[in-house]
């Protein structure tokens, strides 16, 4: 009992900078691309900023580790501010999404040179650096499911037809459901392993032909 105790404490320590992270870079960036385009909306609501306060949602940090399901405090935006509503929801949704790869693949980058150059890394090190790059990665991938309310079905609702596209936005009722059966079988494994593995490997690839 006192062992598995200090297991979980210890992912807990281990995996906090690379959640908070991931939740982080994740909101920031949909709220510094919305204000770019002209939607000041995140600004209003003080999401410009690094500060974890500002994007942090305690009780879905908290089941994260629990469950392995949480969320952060979403970006609002407003659509009708932007100058082209559709593209620019696109790239506001593919914001969040992107940074978390490119923080994964930074990290994975400061990690292989600190053991290049012979850096003393402890495992406890080591470990928060492999969960930066593995909980960035999921992050990305996560939020790229096509299911409301997440990256991807901003996305997907986007691009579809006008028809196909009202009748998408239906299916929002049901988001929690469909997120609940998702999480709770092994269906997404079948998709979100594979996929990790490859994001992984291609950056690992990039990172031996750079260094």
């Amino acid at each position: 009992m006192f062992d598995d105790f200090g297991g979980f404490m210890m992912n807990l320590i281990a995996g906090l900078p690379g959640i908070v992270i991931a939740m982080v870079i994740h909101e920031y960036s949909h709220a510094r691309v919305a204000d770019m385009l002209g939607d000041y909306t995140p600004r209003m609501q003080g999401r410009l900023t690094l500060n974890p306060a500002a994007h942090v949602d305690p009780i879905g940090l908290l089941m994260l580790f629990l469950v392995h399901f949480g969320w952060a405090k979403p970006v609002q935006v407003n659509p009708y501010n932007f100058q082209n509503p559709r593209r620019d929801d696109i790239l506001v949704s593919l914001a969040g999404p992107l940074s978390n790869l490119i923080t994964s693949f930074v990290a994975l980058i400061v990690l292989t040179l600190m053991i290049k150059f012979g850096f003393p890394i402890s495992d406890g090190v080591l470990a928060v650096f492999r969960l930066i790059i593995i909980y960035n990665i999921n992050f990305a991938i996560f939020n790229m499911l096509p299911i409301p309310p997440l990256d991807g079905s901003h996305i997907l609702k986007q691009i579809l037809p006008y028809e196909l596209s009202r009748q998408f936005e239906q299916l929002e009722r049901y988001s929690f459901i469909f997120l609940i059966i998702i999480i709770a079988t092994p269906v997404l494994s079948y998709v979100f392993v594979p996929i990790q593995r490859m994001i992984f490997g291609i950056m690992n690839s990039i990172v031996g032909l750079l260094l």
